[in-house]
């Protein structure tokens, strides 16, 4: 049976109570961030206080620079102490995506990535949906909130990004959370998140990865070694999708003792989420959807497969296991 979005928002409402300290705890990305910001609106003045925590290294310059516009408080997770709260909400990922998480045990979650078979008091898993922020846009039109120039601005911006600009991953209910956020949105400020967009240190990258760059059929294949952030590698991959005759780009790269694998692609005839499962699924976590996917292993678990600093090996390892799946699809 299919509820409607009031059904689900009182459903979501009867988790929680008035004397509730709530946690949101998030991966950190424009998706993330805007609808953690929902959540905290949805709650006001329901419960007595919500904090948000992020599990990551937030090093991209639009994360940092859309947190500093829309005056967004995030807590690490490292600094969280779990006993203070009373629920935990997890928004825009599942436990089984990170090593914190994954020892948590959330009363709520709401999702558009892949259903990973987690259980929790409260599921909203929709992984049709191009971005958690739409399915977060529902939930305020359904409790009639308007929201607020900087949170309407958040969830328009998290909606371009997920969906690529509606050239990835998108339902026709992304569109229409993006025509009411419109409404409510300020352009320029979502103009100065989009555009705050490198930083000065990782440009060093782009010139690593047009000299180390492997073509095959269509295919860029790009390990970088070390990197200072996985964003690095998202951006990176983000750019060889520009390029006409290019219609997979996989960057690799080495950060915090894991191996993180980045996978994008045209979206025709091709899901880059089973091909990241089925190429290297087996060694670590490894997913996502039809146009982009993303893969991390712990270096220690690839030891007896490839040597990872040795760039020519491990590309060709890479490239024959990829290869393998996505010629199939």
């Amino acid at each position: 049976m299919t509820l409607s979005n009031s059904e689900k928002l009182r459903r979501f409402y009867d988790q929680f109570s008035g004397n509730d300290h709530i946690l949101v705890v998030i991966n950190a990305d424009p998706d993330a961030i805007a609808s953690a910001m929902a959540v905290s609106r949805l709650l006001w003045r329901r419960v007595t206080s919500v904090t948000i925590s992020h599990v990551n290294m937030i090093n991209r310059p639009d994360n940092l620079t859309m947190l500093k516009l829309l005056g967004v408080s995030l807590v690490p997770h490292t600094d969280i102490d779990l006993s203070q709260y009373g629920k935990v909400v997890i928004v825009d990922s599942q436990p089984d995506h990170n090593e914190f998480m994954n020892k948590l045990e959330p009363d709520i979650i709401i999702d558009h990535h892949p259903d990973s078979g987690v259980k929790a008091p409260y599921l909203d898993i929709r992984p049709n949906y191009g971005a958690t922020a739409s399915i977060m846009t529902e939930y305020l039109r359904a409790a009639r909130i308007k929201p607020s120039v900087k949170l309407a601005t958040g969830l328009f911006y998290a909606i371009k990004t997920d969906t690529n600009a509606f050239k990835g991953q998108t339902v026709i209910e992304d569109v229409r959370a993006f025509q009411y956020l419109f409404r409510h949105v300020n352009i320029h400020l979502a103009r100065k998140i989009e555009q705050a967009d490198l930083r000065l240190n990782f440009l060093k990258y782009f010139k690593i990865a047009l000299q180390n760059m492997r073509l095959r059929k269509g295919r860029v294949f790009v390990h970088l070694g070390p990197v200072v952030s996985p964003d690095v590698l998202v951006i990176i991959a983000d750019f060889f999708m520009r390029i006409v005759s290019v219609t997979w780009s996989i960057v690799s790269g080495t950060c915090d003792k894991k191996l993180v694998v980045i996978f994008r692609n045209d979206g025709i005839r091709k899901n880059a989420g089973n091909v990241a499962k089925e190429s290297i699924g087996q060694f670590g976590s490894a997913g996502g959807h039809k146009n982009m996917a993303r893969a991390e292993i712990a270096l220690s678990d690839l030891a007896d497969q490839v040597d990872v600093r040795d760039e020519k090996k491990f590309l060709r390892w890479l490239i024959y296991r990829v290869q393998k799946r996505a010629g199939k699809k």
